[in-house]
C-alpha cells in the first residue's frame, strides 16, 4: 500500500459505496504523499493528485468520483474531484471558504456535507457535487463533521468529548435537533491538586457516524462510564440508549456494518489491538481474530468480512482483506532489526509500559546508549507498530524507548486522567522513572540517554532538560510547544480548548500553572545539548513561541542549535521529514557514545510521519 518509509499516517483504502472494488488511497509519489486509486478487479493504480506539498485527505462517493483536499504550505485549502476513470480536475464545493478541512460525506443522494475550519470559526457547508454550497451553520468552537444520514436530513458534529455539547445533531436548515453531554461536572472536582488534568469521568462521549443503511437515522456513539468504555446509539426517536451489556476496559473506537446493526469494535490494549464484532439487536460480541500487534485501521465489508490494516514494531503494515477482495499492495518488505520487547516500571498509580528496542549485540560488551523516543498527544499512545524513526535508530545502534507515560490512551480512563505531579511534570517522572529501571537492569547505558519528541513529545522534551539538567544526554524537540502562554494565545482554538481542560483554566485565570509547566520557565537550567525544530507556518505550535525560547537558551549560554521549515504543522513532503531524520541522527552521533557497527538491513533514511500535539 504505500512505502515503509511513509511520511503520512497509514490508513486502509476508501471504498466506493456502490462498487468494492474502486478505492481511493494515500502513497508516496517522489517522496510526498498524495492519492492514488485502485481497481481491485484490475490489479492497477493510478495517480489522482501531484501537490507540491503532497496530499492526504481524500474520499470516494458512490458515483465514484474521488475527493481530495488541496492545501498550501499554511495547511489551508479547498476541496476537488475528478472521476475514478478520470476526467476534468473540478472544485468539489466552489465558493466554499478556503481553510483547514475537518470532515466530508457524500450520502448515496449525491448530497455533500462539509466543516471547514476558517480562524476561530468553522463553517458546516452542504450541497452538491461541483455548485456552490450553502452555510448551515457556523460555530465558535471548533468542531469537525461527525456524519450524515443516508437520506441527507440529519447532520452531526463533533466537539471535544469533554464539551458539554461533545455531539451537536442539526438539520439542513440549521435547526438543532439534539445535544449529546454527558452527565455535568465541575471541571475543578476531576482530579489532582495541581491541575485537573483531561477528561470528566464518566462525561465524555465521541461521535463515530451515522448507520449507512438506506432509512436509518442512527448515530453511533462511544462513551466513557467513568470506568470503563461503552457503545451508545441515538436516534430522534429513542433518544441517546447506553449498551452497557459490551464495555471495555481501554479506548475503543467503532464502525458500522453496512447493512447490519453491528458494529465493528478496535480496542487499543496495552500498545496492541483488538477487533470485535458487536450485534447490537443480539447483544453478542465476538473478538474478530488478528496477529498480534497493532491494527491501524478496520473496515467491515457489506457480506461481514473485515478489511484491516496490521502492523507490529518490525514489520511495516500490511493489507488485509478476509474477503479476497485485493488491496493495493503494500511497499517492500522490511524487517527491522534488534530485539523488540516490553517492559513494565511500577509509578504511583499503577505501572508504566514501555515498548523496548535493542540493537543487534554486533560483538558489543556494554549497554547501548538509548534514545526516549515520546509520543505526542497527550492522549495517545506508543503502539506495538513500525515507526520508520524507531527503524533508523536502531539499525544506526541505538536502542530505541517509547514509554505510554500517565495521560496516554490505552491503558484506561483512569491512566488518561492521572496528572498528580501537573501537566507534564507527571509524564517527565515517568521517563525518569523508566530510565532509571533501564540502567538497573543492565539494558541501556546509564550515562548516554537522550530524548526525542515532536509536537508534545517535544514539549515534553524542553521539560526534562530544564527540570532534570543532569538526566539526559542531549534532546531534540521537533515543533514543541516552549512557551505555554504565547502558544495557548496564537494556537488554534481547538488546542486552547485543550490547553484549558489540562490545566483547569486560561493563563489569566491560572497563571502559575502554565508558568510551573512551562519550558520557558526553566530555560536557564538546561545543560545538555539540544536541537530545536521549528516550522514558520505551524499553527499548532507557533513559530514566534519558540524563537522565543530559542532567545532565552542564548541568554543563558545554553548549548543548541536551530532547524526551521517551511512547513505548517503537519507535512505529507517527505524530504522535510527526511532533512528532519538526518540533522537529528547527525546530532545525537555528536552527543552519544559512538554505536556499535550496524546490524545488516539498515534502511536508507527514513522519515517519520507527523505526530499531533
Amino acid at each position: 500500500m504505500t512505502s515503509p518509509y511513509q511520511v503520512f499516517v497509514a490508513a486502509l483504502p476508501d471504498v466506493c459505496p456502490a462498487d468494492p472494488h474502486r478505492m481511493v488511497f494515500t502513497a508516496d509519489a517522489g517522496g510526498r504523499c498524495e492519492v492514488f486509486t485502485w481497481d481491485a478487479r484490475a490489479r492497477r493504480a493510478r495517480q489522482v493528485t501531484d501537490s507540491p506539498a503532497g496530499t492526504a485527505h481524500r474520499a470516494i462517493d458512490a458515483d465514484g468520483y474521488v475527493w481530495w483536499f488541496e492545501e498550501d504550505a499554511t495547511e489551508r485549502g479547498r476541496w476537488w474531484f475528478r472521476h475514478f476513470d478520470g476526467g476534468p480536475r473540478l472544485p468539489g464545493l466552489p465558493g466554499a471558504p478556503a481553510g483547514r478541512p475537518s470532515g466530508l460525506a457524500v450520502t448515496a443522494g449525491g448530497t455533500v456535507a462539509a466543516a471547514v475550519a476558517t480562524g476561530r470559526r468553522t463553517a458546516v457547508l452542504m450541497g452538491r457535487r461541483g455548485r456552490a454550497p450553502r452555510e448551515v451553520l457556523s460555530t465558535t468552537g471548533p468542531c469537525r463533521l461527525g456524519g450524515v444520514t443516508p437520506d441527507g436530513t440529519l447532520i452531526a458534529l463533533a466537539s471535544s468529548a469533554e464539551d458539554a455539547a461533545a455531539v451537536t445533531v442539526v438539520e439542513p436548515g440549521g435547526r438543532v435537533v439534539a445535544t449529546l453531554p454527558g452527565p455535568a461536572m465541575p471541571v475543578a472536582a476531576m482530579a489532582g491538586p495541581v491541575t485537573p488534568g483531561p477528561g470528566r469521568p464518566g462525561a465524555r462521549v465521541w461521535c463515530q457516524g451515522f448507520s449507512p443503511r438506506a432509512g436509518h437515522r442512527e448515530l453511533l456513539l462511544v462513551r466513557d462510564l467513568g470506568y470503563r468504555y461503552a457503545l451508545a446509539t441515538w436516534t430522534p426517536a429513542g433518544g441517546l440508549r447506553t449498551h452497557q451489556w459490551f464495555t471495555c476496559d481501554t479506548e475503543i473506537s467503532a464502525r458500522w456494518y453496512p447493512d447490519t446493526r453491528e458494529v465493528l469494535v478496535r480496542q487499543d490494549r496495552h500498545g496492541r489491538s483488538l477487533l470485535h464484532r458487536v450485534d447490537l439487536d443480539g447483544r453478542r460480541h465476538a473478538v474478530v481474530p488478528t496477529p498480534p500487534g497493532s491494527v491501524l485501521d478496520a473496515a467491515p465489508r457489506d457480506d461481514g468480512a473485515v478489511d484491516y490494516l496490521w502492523t507490529d514494531t518490525a514489520h511495516p503494515p500490511v493489507p488485509h482483506a478476509t474477503d479476497g477482495i485485493a488491496l493495493p499492495p503494500p511497499g517492500p518488505s522490511v524487517v527491522v532489526p534488534g530485539r523488540h520487547t516490553d517492559l513494565w516500571t511500577p509509578v504511583g498509580e499503577g505501572r508504566v509500559h514501555t515498548l523496548l528496542s535493542l540493537p543487534e549485540p554486533a560483538g558489543r560488551t556494554t549497554p547501548p546508549a538509548a534514545v526516549f523516543l515520546i509520543h505526542g498527544g497527550p492522549a495517545d499512545h506508543d503502539r506495538d507498530a513500525y515507526d520508520a524513526t524507531v527503524h533508523s535508530l536502531v539499525a544506526s545502534g541505538y536502542a530505541v524507548v517509547r514509554v505510554n507515560y500517565r495521560g496516554s490512551t490505552g491503558y484506561g480512563p483512569g491512566w488518561r486522567r492521572a496528572f498528580p505531579a501537573g501537566v507534564g511534570h507527571t509524564q517527565v517522572e515517568d521517563l525518569a522513572a523508566v530510565r532509571a529501571d533501564l540502567v538497573s537492569r543492565g539494558l541501556v547505558a546509564g550515562d548516554a540517554s537522550a530524548l526525542w519528541g515532536v509536537s508534545w513529545g517535544a514539549y515534553l522534551v524542553l521539560l526534562a532538560l530544564g527540570t532534570h539538567p543532569g538526566l539526559w544526554r542531549a534532546g531534540v524537540a521537533v515543533k514543541p510547544v516552549a512557551d505555554w502562554v504565547a502558544a495557548h494565545r496564537s494556537t488554534t482554538p481547538a488546542l486552547r480548548a485543550l490547553d484549558v481542560r489540562l490545566f483547569g483554566g486560561t493563563p489569566d485565570e491560572v497563571p502559575e500553572r502554565y508558568a510551573r509547566s512551562s519550558p520557558l520557565s526553566c530555560a536557564a537550567a538546561v545543560t545538555a545539548p539540544l536541537l530545536v525544530v521549528g516550522a514558520v507556518h505551524d499553527t499548532k505550535c507557533p513559530p514566534g513561541q519558540i524563537r522565543t525560547y530559542l532567545a532565552a537558551l542564548a541568554a543563558a549560554d545554553v548549548p543548541h542549535e536551530a532547524m526551521w521549515l517551511d512547513t505548517g504543522h503537519d507535512g505529507y513532503d517527505g524530504a522535510t521529514h527526511v532533512a528532519v531524520l538526518r540533522r537529528s541522527l547527525r546530532f545525537l552521533r555528536d552527543r552519544l557514545p559512538e554505536p556499535a557497527p550496524s546490524a545488516p538491513g539498515r534502511p536508507p533514511a527514513p522519515a517519520g510521519g507527523p505526530r499531533s500535539r
